[in-house]
C-alpha cells in the first residue's frame, strides 16, 4: 500500500492560506452605557468550546432583542447609553513556551483600552500539564491578566461573569476619574 493509493492529502508547508479570524464583536449594556466588546479568543484547547457556547448564546440573544438568564446573571441590563469600546483578549487552553511570543505579539497589537481574561486552569496555571517542560505556567508570566476564570473547562456562564466584571471595573475606573 502506497501513499498515493490511500488518497491522502499532500502535506503543505509555509504560511496559512486563510487570514486570521476577525474579533467577535459583542454588545453589552451596563446600567448607563453600551459596551462594544471586541473579543479575540486565543483558543488552544477544550475551553475554546465553552467560549463559543457563551458568545454564540449571547449574540443570538442580542439579535433577538432579549436578554437570556446567563446575561442577567452576569449583571447585564437593557438601558441604552453612550457606547464604549473595549478590546478583550480571552486566552483559553494550554499555552506552550513556543507559542508564548505569539500571545505577547497579539497583546501588544491590541488597541487601548485592552483587557485580558485567562479562561480555564491551563491558561491560569498550566493546568494538568503544569509540570511539562514546554508549558507556560500561566499567561500572566508574559502579559497582564485582568480576570482569571477557574475551571477545567469553565462553564459559559463563568465567561459571561468575567466579561460583566470587566464592564463593572471599567465603570468604576471611569467614576473614580470623573469629578
Amino acid at each position: 500500500m502506497t501513499r498515493e493509493s490511500l488518497d491522502l492529502p499532500s502535506p503543505t508547508f509555509g504560511l496559512p492560506v486563510r487570514p486570521a479570524p476577525s474579533p467577535t464583536r459583542v454588545e453589552w449594556r451596563s446600567q448607563d452605557r453600551t459596551f462594544v466588546l471586541s473579543v479575540v479568543n486565543f483558543g488552544l484547547a477544550c475551553c475554546s468550546v465553552e467560549f463559543l457556547a457563551a458568545v454564540q448564546g449571547r449574540a443570538e440573544a442580542m439579535a433577538a432583542g432579549t436578554i437570556d438568564a446567563r446575561a442577567r446573571h452576569a449583571g447585564v441590563v437593557t438601558d441604552d447609553g453612550p457606547r464604549t469600546s473595549i478590546e478583550v483578549l480571552v486566552i483559553s487552553g494550554t499555552c506552550t513556551d513556543a507559542l508564548a511570543p505569539a500571545v505577547k505579539v497579539l497583546y501588544d497589537q491590541m488597541p487601548e483600552p485592552k483587557r485580558v481574561v485567562s479562561f480555564g486552569a491551563c491558561s491560569n496555571t498550566g493546568g494538568p500539564y503544569w509540570d511539562s517542560y514546554s508549558v507556560t505556567k500561566g499567561i500572566d508570566q508574559m502579559i497582564p491578566v485582568d480576570v482569571y476564570v477557574p475551571g477545567c473547562p469553565p462553564r459559559p456562564e463563568a465567561l459571561l461573569g468575567a466579561l460583566g466584571e470587566l464592564m463593572r471595573d471599567h465603570d468604576d475606573q471611569r467614576d473614580s476619574v470623573t469629578p
